[in-house]
């Protein structure tokens, strides 16, 4: 499993397991079909995973009790689905490192090859909802060069398979430093007319965030990837990789910011009003996706505790 927060602005993201482990994972998953490897996770992995983690499983099991209104016996009946779909996306990443392709199915692909072809940079913002690291593979930039904003994964296997799938692609890690010196590198990234892709569900290696209404409540949102946008007056994207099968996907290309373009408002204003646009948006992935919601901490709370 992967994502962990280690202070309530800095967010490290592991993976579990060993390297030898996970070199094993993608040699056996270039051979042996994937829905074998998801009923072994599901019966095997799982469970065990779902008891160890109990302040994940406590903050999905609210997360479905306050946000959806699911009574006891349903909320827990998603925390399970919802832990089943995260071990089959991660299954999925390594069955990529091993070769094996998906299906992808691609709402807004044009407003997206528009930008990708324009002369002008542009920020893509992206959530811990469904599996977005494969939108790397599927959505080509033949023009432009697309940084990716990470945390250095501590497995060198891990990283290892990224570079080698990332880059035929175009896709360039950029990784999060502790001097923020990565703020300065994306900021260039769109101001030479390439992309800079940046979370936008999480407070990390910065204190700036945005209050945003989000499921019926207000949680806080980082401003960096808006405000980045507003600095540069750059195009904005969110985009979605959501699992519909054990071999699809639905990737969700949505433009942000159309209604505020000519508007002259103060650059704060407009930073705050794409935040909650993209919140908008991740509130209508996730209720059309609920079990894909893959933030185990009370994302509602002011201070994230440490895992």
């Amino acid at each position: 499993m992967t994502d962990a927060s280690n202070t309530k602005t800095q967010w490290q993201g592991t993976t579990d397991g060993l390297p030898w482990m996970h070199r094993a994972l993608v040699a056996v998953l270039g051979v042996v079909p994937i829905g074998v490897i998801y009923v072994f996770a599901a019966v095997f992995v799982v469970p065990f995973y779902i008891i160890g983690n109990r302040r994940g499983y406590l903050s999905q099991y609210h997360f479905f009790r306050e946000a959806f209104g699911y009574g006891p016996f349903k909320a827990f009946r998603y925390v399970c689905l919802n832990h089943l779909r995260f071990a089959q996306v991660i299954i999925d990443r390594f069955a990529v490192y091993g070769g094996r392709r998906f299906r992808f199915a691609v709402e807004g692909l044009e407003a997206y090859n528009e930008l990708a072809e324009g002369e002008s940079g542009f920020v893509q913002v992206f959530s811990h909802a469904g599996n977005y690291e494969l939108a790397g593979y599927e959505l080509r930039q033949p023009r432009k060069r697309l940084y990716a904003l990470l945390f250095r994964d501590g497995s060198q296997t891990i990283m290892e398979n990224r570079e080698s799938v990332f880059s035929p692609n175009g896709v360039q890690m950029v990784f999060v430093q502790p001097d923020m010196s990565h703020i300065f590198l994306l900021n260039n990234v769109v101001r030479d007319g390439d992309i800079a892709s940046i979370p936008g569900d999480r407070i990390f290696g910065s204190t700036k965030s945005v209050d945003c209404q989000f499921m019926g409540r207000k949680a806080q949102f980082p401003m960096g990837p808006f405000q980045l946008a507003v600095v540069r007056e750059a195009p904005i994207v969110a985009i979605f990789v959501m699992k519909e099968s054990w071999t699809q996907y639905r990737i969700f290309v949505r433009r942000l910011g159309l209604t505020l373009q000519g508007q002259s408002s103060a650059k704060r204003q407009l930073t705050v009003l794409l935040a909650q646009e993209f919140a908008t948006c991740l509130e209508a992935i996730v209720r059309r996706y609920p079990e894909q919601w893959f933030n185990y901490f009370d994302f509602w709370k002011t201070e994230q505790p440490a895992s």
